[in-house]
């Protein structure tokens, strides 16, 4: 099947598989290797992706329903030689151990950033909840992206 997907800004045509999950696509067809592959199960969250702004789990979505989408990955934050003040939150503030659920951790607060420029710790941890991280109990990664949300309101 022929797909065309923009992911970070890019127009990608490709031909494949119906039953190809978006992690896959984005992983194996254009090796942006940034979005992680966990449970397969969408119970861990480290695949999550934005799918027309809104997360996803990629694992749950098939690559064909992306077709005419925009995809944006953790590699598509950074702009222009600079990181996302999240991903600067995360370095500042040790949001971050193994890194293996950093890029569905960075892709949520990014999009919660967008609608709720100031959030509170609640809003937060509610924001993330869909994603399980093994080596913190999370205060690393609330402040990180506290300290993404107050850096973006002295600009």
């Amino acid at each position: 099947m022929r797909v065309s997907v923009t992911v970070n800004g890019q127009n990608y045509v490709r031909e494949i598989e119906p039953r190809l999950l978006l992690v896959h696509f984005l992983r194996d067809e254009l090796g942006l290797t940034g979005t992680h592959w966990g449970c397969d199960t969408s119970n861990c969250g480290v695949c999550v992706v934005q799918l027309d702004g809104v997360p996803v789990k990629s694992c749950t979505v098939l690559a064909v329903m992306a077709d005419g989408h925009e995809v944006t990955t953790v590699e598509g934050l950074e702009k222009d030689g600079e990181l996302d003040p999240v991903q600067q939150g995360f370095v500042q503030c040790h949001g971050l151990q193994c890194g293996f659920c950093t890029p569905g951790m960075l892709m949520t607060a990014r999009w919660l950033l967008d609608r709720n420029p100031d959030p509170d710790e609640g809003e937060i941890r509610e924001a993330i909840s869909g994603q399980l991280c093994r080596c913190t109990g999370y205060e690393n990664i609330v402040r990180s992206i506290r300290w993404a949300a107050e850096k973006e309101a002295s600009v």
